[in-house]
């Protein structure tokens, strides 16, 4: 089974309710409550786990997902690097493009997995550095 490359772009093209974050500003903070994820639309954004840059994301990047999904404190910190405009999705749209596009749940788990795998390699180096 072939599963199609979901571009975000293009689901989110015509987004009306935007939030801007301008470069410096953090969007949310490790630890803080996550009730939406955000798609972003235009921007960059450095994304900090334990105050370690973990990943540099840009347009049509998804964050906040893991908070918004494990119903669980946000696992990491996102700092715009550039003005950003961003799409805020909550639990209710998010389960409705869930059953509508299955295929954005299929590239939310695969940005899950790979931020994971991800934060593995970093664990994984430090933990080399100190033998």
């Amino acid at each position: 089974m072939e599963v199609k490359i979901l571009k975000l772009s293009d689901l989110f093209r015509h987004e009306t309710n935007c939030l801007n974050v301008p470069k410096g500003e953090t969007l949310f903070k490790e630890g803080e409550c996550g009730e939406e994820m955000y798609v972003l639309l235009s921007g960059t954004v450095d994304i900090f786990v334990n105050h370690k840059l973990v990943e540099k994301a840009g347009d049509g990047s998804i964050l906040g997902e893991m908070g918004l999904v494990g119903d669980q404190p946000h696992s990491a910190t996102v700092i715009a690097t550039s003005d950003c405009r961003l799409a805020a999705i909550g639990a209710a749209r998010f389960n409705f493009l869930v059953q509508q596009t299955p295929n954005f749940a299929i590239h939310v788990m695969r940005v899950m997995a790979n931020r994971i795998r991800n934060i593995d390699k970093l664990l994984e180096a430090k933990t080399a550095h100190k033998k």
